[in-house]
């Protein structure tokens, strides 16, 4: 069982992050639309109506795309306020394990409902209102499928989170914090430029002079 989650853990941490790497490669395609729509509207007067809604597509597919990732990285938005009141241990019980399960009951219904949008959407072949009338099925696919990943990521999750609470363990945070890698990364260029303004002159060895105990 403990070989199977690892290979579990394993799958899911790459899908999630080749996903977050093809949501980056969006974003560079939205820039490059934007541009290019902006200079033909305002230099060439010529707008192009298909760039605005390729921006659009792409910037839903970056959103969906990237949600597993950071939920497997826990670098989604949360507020910790209240359970910084509760020991180690309630703190993982009620974040990891309860607000995992509320999350996975809220992804669960996402799932069903965009599961039948989109089973609408090919029946009767919905299209977009724009002058490209593109299909719409393809991103309300999207929606199910990238959910779903999400839902067996939360599932992983919360299988480590109940052995952690039955164990009595505390769950061990391998994110990179900024504040600590922005403090070293202060202290290494301060040491850099305290090296780099010392004079030749005083790190140069002076003899040492031996006392006269003559009398």
């Amino acid at each position: 069982m403990k070989r199977f989650l690892i290979k579990a853990d394993k799958v899911v941490e790459k899908v999630g992050d080749w996903a977050m790497v093809v949501s980056g490669i969006l974003v560079l395609l939205i820039g490059l639309l934007t541009s290019y729509g902006v200079g033909k509207r305002y230099i060439f007067h010529n707008p192009d109506p298909y760039s605005y809604e390729m921006s659009i597509i792409f910037l839903v597919a970056c959103i969906l795309l990237s949600l597993p990732g950071i939920q497997w990285q826990r670098r989604n938005l949360r507020v910790d306020w209240i359970l910084t009141h509760f020991s180690p241990r309630w703190q993982g019980i009620i974040g990891d394990v309860f607000a995992t399960l509320l999350g996975m009951v809220f992804v669960g219904i996402i799932i069903w409902k965009s599961w039948g949008i989109f089973r609408y959407s090919i029946s009767v072949g919905q299209s977009s209102q724009s002058a490209w009338q593109e299909p719409l099925w393809p991103m309300q696919l999207l929606v199910p499928i990238c959910m779903a990943w999400l839902w067996i990521t939360l599932l992983s999750q919360l299988i480590h989170a109940i052995v952690h609470a039955v164990k009595g363990t505390i769950r061990e945070d391998t994110r990179v914090q900024f504040d600590d890698a922005v403090m070293n990364l202060e202290i290494t260029s301060a040491v850099k430029m305290e090296h780099a303004f010392v004079n030749p002159e005083d790190m140069s060895v002076q003899p040492v002079q031996s006392e006269d105990k003559t009398s």
